[in-house]
């Protein structure tokens, strides 16, 4: 049987490539805890300021009937002490339907309104492309969030011409230097954090998230397992855990315009 291939290698090295302010976007209230807690957490923890876009309130989410008229408020209080738990304290909201999130422009321009206004180094968001390994990473509002995200940071972000209105009340055209993408299929993974020392961290932030949870510990048992096979591919030692995500360069020092 023939040995599984090699994750690509990373264009970013964490110890010459600058981080110093990252935008993470998600399509609902936990994504980003499930993804990426133990790297966010570990960012705070080395000052980096970190901040949170969900662009939908999750009011599809949830399991209990009786939860419905409350759910909106419900969740965005979860997402916010989860995120308390990591070192962050900005939370914007897009206020998107849940399951209905398209990649309109609409859309995209309040992500490239966003990021300029922001400026991060690291934009982080779910990853447009399908995992047919696990079909649950790819709910179509994930997508969606991957298809408008990449579309804002090339061409958008940069092009003072895109969304003028954006340009004229200010915000100046960005390169972005870093798009990080999490949620998407396996062998597009090129980038393995080891967030072993961040486990505990991640797995609290996620059980805030209790109206999403209806057997917390096999949720538990499935994050487990899964950052200890994120660390295998990733080549790290055995027994650590790790995140994983596709990692993009958008701009650097050998990037022209158009290419």
């Amino acid at each position: 049987m023939a040995e599984p291939a090699a994750p690509a290698q990373s264009p970013f090295d964490p110890a010459t490539h600058r981080v110093g302010r990252v935008l993470c976007f998600a399509a609902h209230p936990d994504d980003i805890d499930f993804a990426a807690a133990g790297t966010i957490a570990a960012w705070t923890a080395a000052g980096v300021h970190v901040s949170y876009c969900i662009m939908t309130d999750g009011d599809a989410g949830g399991f209990d009937p009786a939860h419905r008229a409350e759910i909106v408020a419900l969740r965005a209080a979860e997402q916010s002490r989860a995120a308390g738990l990591v070192g962050v304290t900005e939370i914007f909201y897009l206020h998107e339907r849940d399951g209905y999130l398209e990649p309109t422009h609409e859309v995209i321009k309040g992500v490239v309104k966003l990021i300029r206004e922001v400026r991060p180094d690291v934009v982080l968001a779910m990853h447009p492309e399908r995992n047919w390994n696990r079909l649950q990473k790819s709910h179509p509002d994930h997508l969606a969030v991957g298809e408008a995200v990449t579309r804002a940071v090339y061409p958008a972000v940069e092009n003072p011409f895109a969304y003028p209105e954006l340009a004229e009340a200010g915000l100046a055209a960005y390169k972005l230097p870093w798009l990080w993408l999490y949620a998407g299929p396996d062998e597009r993974e090129n980038h393995f954090v080891d967030v072993t020392d961040h486990v505990a961290t991640k797995l609290e932030a996620i059980h805030v998230h209790v109206s999403q949870h209806p057997d917390a510990a096999a949720m538990e048992l499935v994050v487990r397992n899964g950052l200890l096979a994120n660390a295998r591919r990733g080549g790290l030692p055995d027994g650590r855990s790790a995140e994983a995500f596709h990692v993009v360069a958008v701009n650097g020092p050998g990037t022209i315009a158009g290419f």
